[in-house]
């Protein structure tokens, strides 16, 4: 394994540059009072609204500069806390990010209300007044969201309340990143080595089972030792949006999720429906993967091994970067121009360093900077399609940053991941078109690829089934507990996986380790989104330039429609079924070529 790295001795070039936000922790410290007291005196702004339009835009323009400085003062501290999750001084300055988020949710909580008990028709009025076009998507947000917007000091209490209900999540997070040891186990070349969660991929990798069952069994049974406190944030954090959405009027926690995106229930349900539906497929790849490694039963640490097919793709960031670039050619010059900035303007923090928060992400919601992305980055096929996958993120809010104003650049969740799977679908592609006539490199590209579906269509789906029975069981009064919860994991685990592998006890635990329940009803977008990216992907390969034209429109939108309307601009519609089983029937067709490419002599 390769030494530990630390913040001390990485190379800078290949760490993030924060200053663009702040200059220094003491700036960050300025802003964050500074925005405190600008909290305290927007409060004062109460009980004004019915006064006329005049008031109303003041109130509204700087409610929206509230939003973006706290966007500012949170994602900085997120940022430097995420480099060294144990350092005090970060998890301090996190707190009272997360702190003051809810302060200002306090000091704001009467403008909705407010907003809502103007005449009839005023607010129609304003969405068309000029003066307030940078304002129109909020105004719209605003009218839906009446039958749930409660008294002025109701919204207030439950601002008040978001700090509390966001403790389980920091609890979480704390535990799993700085306190958490797995331990050491062995690695491919017979040394201990420390096991993180970051690395556990690596060792599933691995060709050698014992390396991989060790690393899965350690994990798992790591989460499972401290499974009765884990269960206990979980429970807290489903009951908080039970409360949340009782509180409000909706019917569950789910509907209260979905429908500020303006998503039905009927999506989330018609996509575990769909999945459902293609399990059979799932089960055939698997066996035709058990039959590849070798292996008379498949177990659950056995499903994540890259097949050894002789060819190999192992790239440091600078090979990634370069061959990124070259994968989104078809999305235009100027696309690859403004991408090609990230690595050597420092828009990412590279490399996995001591103590550093595990997983990737992009952060693009400070507007008038660049967007961000954080890699735990490894010389693997994994390791460059991570880089596409976020990268894809990050030019999503470039150009939503550059197009639309700071108070409609943010795009909803449930289109995030479109863009970033695009792009993991564009680099399959190139891969592919590169390696034409390769058996040995089509065989490992169009695996990944199916790895992909499953991980990202499935896998994801089965998140979102446990999230969903999660919260049922509370609104139910039925206590969440490590027992329940786990077995719930086990039984799901046996429907998705159980047709082909052996379903190990320990995967029981897995659901332990997933920090996106902590965001909840968020994952089924992983799913959707890839659906999405399916249709959008093969659009843009075959050359259709309206088809390009209506993506990169898409990737402007921001959050300035809602997300179901941009992705009909952008070409697909997810209010149906039919991205779905169409992505289902690609799957379905990968398995059958990757069937043939195995049966060629």
């Amino acid at each position: 394994m390769e030494q530990e790295l630390t913040r001390a001795t990485v190379d800078p070039h290949y760490t993030w540059d924060v200053t663009r936000i702040y200059a220094s922790d003491e700036a960050w410290e300025q802003a964050y009072a500074a925005l405190r007291e600008d909290g305290k005196a927007f409060a004062a702004l109460a009980g004004t609204l019915s006064s006329g339009r005049e008031a109303i835009l003041t109130a509204i323009s700087r409610y929206a500069k509230l939003e973006a400085a706290m966007s500012r003062v949170y994602c900085y501290a997120m940022m430097k806390q995420n480099e060294d999750t144990t350092v005090g001084k970060y998890q301090g300055m996190l707190a009272q990010a997360a702190s003051l988020a809810s302060e200002l949710g306090a000091d704001g909580a009467f403008l909705m209300p407010e907003l809502l008990a103007l005449p009839d028709g005023t607010l129609e009025a304003l969405i068309d007044d000029p003066d307030f076009a940078e304002y129109d998507a909020m105004l719209r947000s605003a009218l839906r969201m009446k039958p749930h917007t409660l008294t002025a000091r109701e919204e207030q209490l439950l601002a008040m309340a978001g700090d509390v209900c966001g403790a389980p999540e920091n609890a979480y997070d704390l535990l799993t990143d700085a306190d958490m040891d797995l331990g050491m186990t062995r690695g491919d070349d017979g040394k201990k080595t420390k096991l993180t969660d970051a690395r556990l991929l690596s060792f599933l990798n691995s060709h050698d089972r014992a390396v991989r069952k060790a690393a899965y069994v350690n994990t798992m049974n790591g989460y499972g030792k401290l499974g009765n406190a884990i269960s206990a944030l979980y429970a807290g954090q489903v009951k908080a949006d039970v409360f949340m959405a009782k509180a409000r009027g909706y019917e569950s926690a789910r509907q209260a999720a979905l429908y500020p995106d303006e998503v039905g229930e009927d999506v989330y349900d018609s996509l575990i429906e769909a999945v459902h539906g293609g399990i059979g497929t799932l089960s055939e790849y698997l066996r035709i993967k058990k039959e590849q490694l070798g292996l008379s039963v498949m177990h659950m640490y056995d499903m994540y091994v890259d097949i050894d097919t002789g060819f190999d793709i192992r790239m440091d960031i600078g090979e990634a970067f370069d061959t990124f670039l070259k994968a989104v050619a078809p999305l235009g010059e100027d696309y690859v121009k403004d991408a090609s900035r990230a690595l050597p303007e420092r828009w990412i923090d590279v490399y996995e360093t001591k103590n550093k928060r595990g997983g990737a992400y992009s952060c693009g919601s400070v507007h008038d900077t660049t967007p961000y992305v954080l890699l735990n980055h490894k010389k693997t096929y994994d390791g460059l399609s991570t880089l596409c996958h976020e990268m894809g993120h990050a030019m999503h809010s470039f150009y939503s940053n550059k197009t639309q104003p700071e108070a409609k650049a943010e795009y909803t969740i449930f289109v995030a991941e479109v863009a970033s799977t695009c792009n993991e679908i564009l680099l399959s592609e190139y891969l592919m078109k590169q390696y034409e006539g390769n058996r040995e490199a089509q065989i490992m590209l169009v695996g990944n690829l199916l790895e992909h579906f499953r991980t990202t269509v499935f896998r994801q789906t089965m998140f979102a089934e446990f999230e969903h029975k999660a919260h049922r069981m509370a609104e139910a009064d039925k206590p969440l507990t490590k027992d329940s919860l786990c077995e719930m994991y086990y039984d799901l685990n046996k429907l998705y996986y159980g047709g082909a592998c052996k379903v190990d006890k320990e995967v029981a635990n897995e659901w332990m380790r997933i920090p996106h329940f902590y965001s909840s009803f968020y994952v089924y977008k992983y799913a959707t989104g890839f659906c999405a990216a399916v249709a959008l992907a093969r659009g843009i390969l075959s050359g259709d330039p309206e088809k390009l034209a209506a993506y990169r429109k898409f990737l402007t939108l921001g959050g300035s429609m809602p997300p179901i309307e941009e992705l009909k601009v952008a070409g697909v519609d997810m209010s149906t079924p039919q991205p779905v089983c169409e992505a289902l029937d690609y799957f379905a067709e990968l398995v059958g070529v990757y069937s043939g490419l195995l049966a060629e002599e």
